[in-house]
């Protein structure tokens, strides 16, 4: 097995759990990063980026991370609430004024972020090509009624959510989404990630595949009962409407367009840093980290039919729920991405990981093989 990188013999242990986790015949690639107080102290890949498994992992592979990079768009906006240029608490109608159809006139940035706008879905039925069109996509939001109650419950979005936040950044920024995260987090931090890829980085994008013969967890069997046997329910629409979401992931036009719920792509070194500038107040200052990492939701959620709890923009720490736990720190905070990417912090420890792989697992929250090489990085600090 091809493993290169480098390693801090302090975390040689880690090391080992990364490496029997590409020694499984049906793991393909991945990649590890972890930062502890801004420095490096492992920093490894290895295995094969694409389906024949004729090319190598390499330094500067990129992959997407999925929903693990919701937190940056998160960042974007709580930067310009900083700026005074949004408010947390004031409705969001008075930046999008067509967000008010369909008695969606309280909905608040705080709801958005925490999961409790009662959007998680689009309700009208939509063909495989509206995922890539933009404004149907928004307009689809935008004519949806919400699920619930704003604010009196949550469900997770899996994939409105880009829309959401992505139309609040091109309407208050005044840019992409995308170009938002360069100017604001990836440049100044010379971070390697990317929401929308340029042409002359497509080369380093390795494809994503499902693992075969992987357990479900509990967690995941329900949720995929639930979309079996009620396909027109909340849960289904919120994963399957388009079907293109499940199927999209390797395609061109997914790697070019900037949806911020679930296509940034990104090395694990990238995401890793995100967090440290984050915890090391590069990105937000001391309050507005706090308030980005204060509970806002706790309890079952009414997306995923387990319990999640929530920051803004961010999951956190579940200690007594296994599926949800990052097997870190009692604070830690971050966000899994589908099928088994992560990227987390735990500020107490000041550490950063990422755990990218090509080789998608069945978990729906937290992947068994992120929580083991959390579980002994724990034990090496």
């Amino acid at each position: 097995m091809h493993i290169d990188g480098s390693s801090d013999s302090a975390f040689s242990s880690v090391l080992d759990v990364f490496t029997q986790i590409l020694e499984d015949p049906e793991q393909r690639g991945a990649s590890l990063c972890v930062q502890v107080a801004g420095e490096t102290v492992l920093d490894v890949w290895g295995g094969v980026i694409d389906r024949h498994g004729e090319q190598l992992w390499q330094r500067d592979t990129l992959i997407n991370i999925f929903s693990s990079g919701k937190p940056l768009a998160a960042v974007v906006l709580l930067q310009l609430v900083a700026q005074g240029r949004l408010q947390l608490d004031t409705p969001l109608v008075e930046y999008w004024p067509e967000l008010a159809a369909q008695g969606k006139q309280q909905i608040t940035l705080r709801h958005v972020l925490s999961h409790q706008a009662g959007l998680p879905a689009v309700l009208e039925p939509l063909a495989p090509e509206a995922l890539f069109d933009w404004a149907q996509m928004v307009a689809a939001v935008q004519n949806t009624p919400p699920w619930w109650t704003p604010g009196s419950a949550h469900g997770y979005a899996p994939m409105t959510y880009g829309w959401l936040v992505g139309e609040l950044i091109r309407r208050v920024e005044g840019c992409e989404p995308g170009q938002a995260i360069a100017k604001r987090i990836a440049q100044p931090l010379q971070l390697d990630l990317h929401l929308g890829l340029a042409e002359q980085d497509l080369p380093r994008v390795g494809d994503v595949m499902r693992m075969k013969g992987v357990v479900n967890d509990a967690a995941s069997l329900r949720l995929m009962r639930a979309i079996g046997s009620d396909p027109r329910g909340m849960t289904a629409k919120a994963f399957n409407n388009p079907t293109s979401m499940l199927t999209s992931t390797n395609k061109l036009e997914w790697r070019r367009m900037q949806q911020p719920a679930a296509n940034v792509h990104s090395t694990a070194r990238g995401l890793a840093g995100f967090y440290t500038g984050l915890i090391q107040g590069e990105l937000l200052d001391t309050e507005m980290l706090n308030e980005m990492l204060k509970e806002h939701s706790i309890g079952m959620d009414l997306t995923l039919l387990s319990q999640t709890r929530f920051g803004l923009g961010c999951m956190l720490e579940q200690a007594d729920q296994l599926s949800a736990s990052y097997a870190l720190g009692a604070r830690s905070f971050g966000h899994p991405g589908a099928g088994g990417t992560l990227g987390c912090a735990d500020p107490e420890r000041e550490v950063s990981v990422a755990f990218v792989s090509n080789s998608l697992g069945a978990s729906v929250m937290m992947d068994p093989r992120a929580q083991k090489i959390n579980a002994m990085l724990k034990k090496c600090l």
